[in-house]
C-alpha cells in the first residue's frame, strides 16, 4: 500500500439536520457507482444508521470518523485505506457543519476536505446563494467547495437557486420535493436498511434524480497520507464470540468486528428473533437495536434466556449495550405501553419513553481500561444494581451512562467504539 494515496473527496454538510443530508449522499455515491466508480462513504460521528444506508449505496462498508471518539490517526489510517482503492471518497457530515466538538467543519479543515453544502431549498430562491456564502466565509480556512440542493420544484427552480451562487462556490446538483424519495424514518432515525424491502429500488430513484441536475465536476484529488502502522490487537487467537445480529440487534460498527477479528476472535452471528440459539462460545455481545419493536418474540425465548444465564454463571465474558442490556432486564415497555418479561439477568425494569433519555458522547473508566463511545436511546430504565462505573461526557453535557457488572457480564446503554482503546476491548471479552 503507497504511503501516499490520491482521491477526489467531498465532506457532505448542511446548516442544519434535516436538511437531507443522507439523502444527497446516497444519491451522490449510487450516481457514481452506477457510472462505474468504485466509491467510498464514511460517516461524522457515532451513527448506526446511516452507515447502513451508505453501504447500500456504495457496495462497501461505512465506518465512522470522528475526531474525538475515533481519534485522529485511525481517521487518518481509514482515509488513506480508502483513498487506495476509491474513485471517490464521500463523508457525511453530522448536524449542521458547525454544530457540535469535535464539529463537521472541524473535520474538514484538520484533513483539507472539500465542503458541500446540502441546502433546503423548498422555500427560497436567491437567498439560497446568500446562505450558501455565508457558510463558506463563517470560518477562515474552511475548505467549502459547492452547494446541493434538496427539495426543488423543478428545473426553472433549480436554474433560479444555481444562479444564485457566487461564482465561486460550485453547483453540484439538487433532489426534488418528492415524497417518493423519501427514505423511511423512525424515533432513531432512518429504518434499518436490512428492513426497506425497497430500498435498492429507492436508491436507484435518488440517483436516477440527481442525475437530472448533476455537475459531474469534482475537486482535485487529495492527497491522503498513512500514519505510523498501528500495533494490531492480540489476545483472543481461539476465541469463539457469540454475537447476536439480527433487526432487533443491528448496531454494530464494522470497526468493532474487524477488531475482535484482527485480535484473533471467530464471531459467531445468531438471530434471537429467528429463535437460534446461543452458539457455543467463550464470549458473547448483545449490541443495541430495537428489542421494544420485538417484545413478543423476544419474551419467548426462555430457552435463550436460560443459555445466557448459564453462560454468566459459568463465568464467561458478556458485553450487553443499550438493546442488548434491555434484553437481559427482568421486564421492559415499549412506547405503545406494551409491556413483557425478559432474561431477568439484571435487577430491574425500563419503558420507553417518547423523548430522548439521552444524547451524546461517552467515555468511561473501566477496569480494563478507559473506551469512549456515544449514548442515544429513549429508554428510562430502573436497576438495583450499583454502577461499576459512570461516563463522562466531553462536552460536558447531562447524559453521563452507568455501566454495571456482574462477574463477567458488561451491561450500559454505551456504544462503545473498540478501536478507541482496543486492548482495552479486547479484556472484555478474553476469557
Amino acid at each position: 500500500m503507497s504511503t501516499v494515496a490520491h482521491c477526489p473527496a467531498l465532506l457532505v454538510s448542511a446548516p442544519a439536520s434535516g436538511q437531507g443530508k443522507s439523502s444527497v449522499t446516497a444519491a451522490i455515491a449510487r450516481w457514481h457507482r452506477r457510472q462505474g466508480r468504485r466509491v467510498r462513504v464514511f460517516k461524522t460521528g457515532p451513527d448506526f444508521l446511516d452507515p447502513m444506508l451508505h453501504a447500500r449505496a456504495s457496495g462497501a462498508p461505512v465506518y465512522q470518523l470522528d475526531l474525538w471518539m475515533t481519534g485522529e490517526d485511525d481517521i487518518r489510517r481509514r482515509l488513506h485505506a480508502a483513498a487506495c482503492e476509491a474513485e471517490l471518497i464521500l463523508v457525511e457530515g453530522v448536524m449542521g457543519l458547525f454544530d457540535g466538538a469535535p464539529s463537521s467543519a472541524d473535520l474538514a479543515q484538520r484533513f483539507g476536505i472539500p465542503v458541500l453544502a446540502v441546502i433546503d431549498g423548498s422555500a427560497m430562491a436567491q437567498t439560497f446563494g446568500a446562505l450558501g456564502a455565508g457558510l463558506a466565509r463563517y470560518r477562515d480556512g474552511l475548505p467549502m467547495y459547492g452547494v446541493a440542493a434538496n427539495r426543488i420544484g423543478g428545473a426553472h427552480h433549480a436554474r433560479l437557486l444555481r444562479e444564485s451562487l457566487p461564482p465561486w462556490l460550485a453547483w453540484m446538483g439538487a433532489l426534488p420535493r418528492d415524497a417518493a424519495l423519501a427514505l423511511p424514518e423512525r424515533y432513531l432515525g432512518l429504518v434499518a436498511a436490512a428492513e426497506v424491502g425497497d430500498l435498492d429500488a429507492r436508491l436507484d430513484a435518488l440517483a436516477d434524480a440527481w442525475g437530472e441536475h448533476a455537475s459531474t465536476a469534482l475537486p482535485p484529488p487529495l492527497a491522503f497520507a498513512a500514519p505510523a502502522p498501528a500495533s494490531p490487537p492480540h489476545g483472543l487467537r481461539g476465541t469463539r464470540i457469540a454475537v447476536a445480529r439480527d433487526a432487533a440487534f443491528c448496531f454494530l460498527y464494522p470497526a468493532n468486528l474487524d477488531l475482535l477479528r484482527q485480535a484473533g476472535a471467530r464471531l459467531e452471528f445468531f438471530s434471537p428473533l429467528a429463535g437460534e440459539p446461543l452458539p457455543q462460545c467463550d464470549a458473547a455481545w448483545l449490541p443495541g437495536g430495537y428489542p421494544e419493536l420485538h417484545l413478543d418474540a423476544l419474551s419467548q425465548r426462555h430457552d435463550l434466556f436460560a443459555s445466557l444465564r448459564t453462560h454468566c454463571q459459568a463465568g464467561k465474558p458478556l458485553l450487553a449495550e443499550c438493546g442488548g442490556m434491555l434484553l437481559l432486564l427482568e421486564r421492559l415497555t415499549g412506547k405503545d405501553g406494551a409491556s413483557a418479561p425478559l432474561a431477568g439477568l439484571l435487577p430491574g425494569t425500563a419503558t420507553l419513553q417518547n423523548r430522548p433519555a439521552a444524547l451524546g458522547l461517552q467515555e468511561v473508566a473501566l477496569p480494563e481500561g478507559v473506551l469512549r463511545g456515544h449514548t442515544f436511546h429513549y429508554a428510562r430504565a430502573a436497576l438495583q444494581l450499583q454502577p461499576l462505573a459512570v461516563a463522562r461526557n466531553p462536552n460536558g453535557g447531562p447524559s453521563a451512562e452507568a455501566v454495571y457488572r456482574r462477574g463477567r457480564s458488561t451491561a450500559s446503554f454505551v456504544h462503545f467504539y473498540f478501536p478507541s482503546n482496543p486492548q482495552a476491548a479486547v479484556a472484555l471479552f478474553r476469557p
